[in-house]
């Protein structure tokens, strides 16, 4: 029996997302530079994206590039921002044909003009796509969105726009990058790292978390379908017993 048919659709998460990790060491065990790597990762994206639209999974968001992540090599980071504008221009008619809505979360005026126009290009010309939403999280830190976050909220406190004794959960949710996304349900990383990495630190409050050892440019299909059979294994009580979940 195939991984594929054992997957429950009515038991999916409607929030998955991924950080994609292991390009680096992918391709220096291929012998290569870190770049080949990264340019092989872009497969597995595809490859997610386009698995994650039939299974009928409706958010996705993908960890493409942290804050952390400008403090790299200047080449290595040129060459990620190129390979960031190549793949928005080839991606655009899979997007397109697959009814999917591409939208980012980040600082992203630290990025090249070039990739701003791009990814900008690519988010009005699929905007209206209601199949599912991938979110490209670039130069992207949780802890930065919480901070944008409270100054926001600050100002409006200042401003008496908001009381101090109305900010609630639903308050800094809608002052966070991920507004209009619901709560993640699971979260995958590869390359056999257990760590957050300062990813969606108050939206996995209650996701499940999956690790596997594979790396990115090695992650397929059924590497997808094994973290949500895993995920759908496992009993969800958000704080209440067992008792009162049955």
């Amino acid at each position: 029996m195939s991984l594929l048919s054992q997957i429950n659709t009515d038991n999916l998460p409607q929030h998955l997302a991924i950080i994609m990790d292991g390009n680096g060491r992918w391709a220096k065990q291929q012998g290569f530079m870190r770049a080949f790597g990264h340019e092989n990762g872009t497969k597995s994206v595809r490859l997610t994206v386009e698995a994650c639209a039939k299974l009928g999974i409706k958010n996705l968001t993908l960890y493409a590039f942290s804050t952390e992540n400008w403090n790299r090599p200047k080449i290595e980071v040129d060459t990620l921002m190129k390979l960031l504008i190549n793949s928005l221009k080839n991606e655009l008619s899979t997007l397109t044909q697959n009814n999917i809505k591409l939208q980012s979360i980040g600082n992203l005026d630290l990025l090249p003009k070039s990739a701003q126009l791009e990814l900008k290009s690519v988010i009005d010309q699929t905007q209206n796509n209601t199949r599912m939403t991938l979110t490209l999280a670039l130069s992207y830190g949780a802890r930065e969105e919480l901070l944008h976050a409270i100054k926001a909220i600050s100002l409006k406190v200042k401003n008496n726009i908001i009381s101090p004794d109305a900010i609630d959960e639903s308050i800094i949710n809608n002052h966070l990058y991920t507004h209009n996304l619901p709560d993640v349900d699971l979260l995958i990383r590869t390359s056999g790292e257990h760590r957050i990495s300062n990813f969606l630190l108050w939206q996995i409050a209650y996701s499940e978390l999956y690790f596997t050892t594979v790396l990115w440019p090695d992650f397929k299909e059924e590497d997808l379908y094994e973290a949500i059979l895993s995920y759908q294994k496992r009993e969800r009580r958000f704080g209440k017993t067992s008792e009162q979940i049955k």
